[in-house]
């Protein structure tokens, strides 16, 4: 029997393993593939691996936290005055959170201290058009009083928001009739945008008349 000492192999490291071995025999990546009954987007990160930490990347350090996406609501609602952590957790939970009330009371606790509490974000164009583009009688009170509040401060855009219920009625109550009225009336304000609408309506007004007043 031999008594040379057993040599055992090192441990090997992330990115040096049998891909590395395929690769320095001459295999493609993707043969190695094939081999291995990998993807090949694995083989790829793992063999261009050039440490441990890389091989993690785009993982859970790469994720937003649950929270991100609803700090501007947080923000909002703690400077129109709502300081309460377990109703503001209830509140985004109904917009689709689901993390914890630990989460939210954990980000909200500086605010308590701070001297200043956080100023509120403006609506966003999408949101705003979401609320104009809603039926009145069907939008919740606290995004109304948000929008009332946006069009006080544009006289521009509470006409185009007049002007787009107007219309919204008249296609869901069939009044057709009206048309050259709503017509009429978005002439007599400067918004070119909607001028260019009613451009279009009126290469063929029979017809858009006809689709207003007729039901489907």
């Amino acid at each position: 029997m031999s008594s040379e000492p057993v040599r055992r192999s090192s441990p090997k490291a992330p990115g040096s393993g049998t891909h590395r071995g395929a690769g320095a025999a001459g295999h493609s990546r993707r043969s190695t593939q094939r081999q291995l009954g990998m993807t090949f987007g694995t083989v790829q990160r793992l063999a261009d691996a050039a440490r441990p930490e890389d091989l993690f990347q785009g993982q859970r350090q790469n994720r937003r936290p649950k929270l991100d996406d609803f700090k501007a609501h947080l923000h909002e609602r703690w400077a129109e005055g709502c300081t309460n952590a377990w109703t503001l957790w209830e509140e985004i939970k109904t917009h689709g959170y689901t993390g914890g009330y630990g989460a939210v009371r954990a980000y909200l606790q500086p605010f308590r201290t701070s001297p200043t509490a956080p100023a509120a974000r403006p609506p966003s164009p999408r949101t705003v058009t979401g609320w104009i583009l809603t039926h009145p009688e069907t939008l919740p009170e606290s995004e109304r009083l948000k929008l009332k509040s946006v069009l006080a401060d544009c006289p521009e855009l509470d006409a185009l928001t007049g002007h787009v219920r107007a219309f919204g009625q008249m296609l869901t109550q069939l009044q057709g009739d009206q048309l050259p009225q709503w017509i009429k009336a978005v002439r007599a304000d400067d918004l070119p945008s909607l001028h260019a609408f009613v451009n279009g309506l009126e290469r063929d007004l029979a017809a858009v008349t006809a689709g207003l007043t007729l039901p489907a």
